[in-house]
C-alpha cells in the first residue's frame, strides 16, 4: 500500500511547510503534491527553491481554482493504492495514517476514512462524522435542536457530541479536512466536482461514493490536529458565500428532482435568509482580520 498525498494550499503561512515535511518523513507517503491556488503570502517558496526531495511536488495556479480543482489537479499526479486529501493547518498524530489505511483494508466495502478531527484546544470537531444534509436535519439545524439528546439520538447531521466508538465505524460523511481514499474509487466516482469552489464539496463526494455502494469509515483511533480556518482569515464574507452557494448546489443535485416545489422554495428561503443574517457579522470579521495580517490576507 502507497499513499499520495495532496495539499491545496492559499495563503497559509508556514504552517504548510510542517506538514509537508511530515509527510515526507512518513514511511507509508510515497509522494506529496503540493497545489497553490495564487497564495501571494510566500508560502511555496520553499518548495520552489529546493528540489531535495523528489516526492514533493508542487503546482503553481495563476489564479484561486478552488478547493475541489486544486484537489483533483493533485490527484492527477498521484501514484499508489491511495490519495490522502488533508489541509494545510492539520497536523496527524503518530500512527494515524497507518490506522486510516488500516481501516479502508479491513473491509472490502470501505473506500475512504476519516479521523477523529480536535480543535486546538482538544476538542471534537464538528463535521469530523456526520449525516448526510436534508431539509430535516437541516431546519433541525437551524432551530437549534439538531444536538444530541440524552440517548445520544440527533436530530440534525453533526454527530460532535455523541459518544465516541471504540473502534471504525460507518458514517454517511467525513470532514474535507482530511480524507484518506482509494485510488481506485476515486478515479470510479469522478473525483471531486469542480462546480463547488469552498465548501459542501466533501459532502458532494461523500454523497457519491455511498451511491456507488461504497462505505465511507470513521476511525476514532486516528487522531488529527485541525487549526482551521488559516487559509480564510480575512475572507469571510468570500467563504461565506460560497458555503451557502455550495449548500444549493448540493440540494440542486440529491434533492431538488424528488422535493415538491414549495420544499425547494423553503430551502432556497432558508440558505439564502441564512447567508444575509449572518452577512454583517463576516463582514466585520474581515474587516478585522485585514488589520491584523494586512491586505495580502483579501
Amino acid at each position: 500500500m502507497t499513499v499520495t498525498a495532496v495539499i491545496v494550499n492559499y495563503n497559509a503561512g508556514g504552517i504548510l511547510r510542517g506538514l509537508v515535511e511530515a509527510l515526507a518523513a512518513e514511511q507509508l507517503v510515497a509522494g506529496v503534491v503540493v497545489v497553490d491556488n495564487a497564495s501571494v503570502d510566500g508560502s511555496v517558496d520553499f518548495l520552489a527553491a529546493s528540489s531535495a526531495d523528489t516526492r514533493v511536488r508542487l503546482i503553481r495556479n495563476d489564479r484561486n481554482r478552488g478547493f475541489a480543482a486544486g484537489c483533483n489537479q493533485g490527484a492527477a499526479l498521484a501514484h499508489g493504492s491511495h490519495i490522502l486529501f488533508i489541509n494545510p493547518d492539520c497536523r496527524m498524530r503518530s500512527g494515524a495514517l497507518a490506522e486510516l489505511l488500516a481501516g479502508v483494508e479491513a473491509r472490502p466495502d470501505a473506500a475512504m476514512a476519516g479521523p477523529l478531527i480536535l480543535n486546538t484546544d482538544g476538542s471534537e470537531q464538528r463535521g469530523c462524522r456526520r449525516y448526510l444534509p436534508d431539509p430535516r436535519r437541516a431546519l433541525a439545524r437551524v432551530l437549534g435542536f439538531g444536538g444530541p439528546d440524552t440517548n445520544g439520538r440527533v436530530a440534525g447531521f453533526d454527530l460532535t457530541g455523541t459518544p465516541l466508538p471504540s473502534e471504525p465505524v460507518t458514517v454517511e460523511a467525513i470532514s474535507g479536512a482530511c480524507m484518506l481514499m482509494k485510488r481506485e474509487a476515486f478515479t470510479g466516482v469522478g473525483g471531486w466536482d469542480e462546480g463547488y469552489f469552498l465548501h459542501c464539496e466533501d459532502l458532494d463526494i461523500c454523497k457519491r461514493f455511498g451511491l456507488q455502494g461504497l462505505s465511507i469509515l470513521f476511525v476514532p483511533e486516528a487522531v488529527v490536529a485541525h487549526v482551521q480556518g488559516v487559509s480564510s482569515r480575512g475572507r469571510s464574507v468570500f467563504v461565506l458565500w460560497h458555503k451557502h452557494r455550495g449548500m444549493w448546489r448540493y440540494f440542486g443535485k440529491f434533492q431538488r428532482a424528488a422535493s415538491p416545489l414549495w420544499l425547494t422554495g423553503l430551502v432556497w428561503f432558508g440558505i439564502w435568509s441564512r447567508f444575509i443574517m449572518l452577512l454583517p457579522g463576516a463582514w466585520l470579521a474581515s474587516l478585522g482580520a485585514r488589520r491584523i495580517t494586512g491586505p495580502h490576507a483579501a
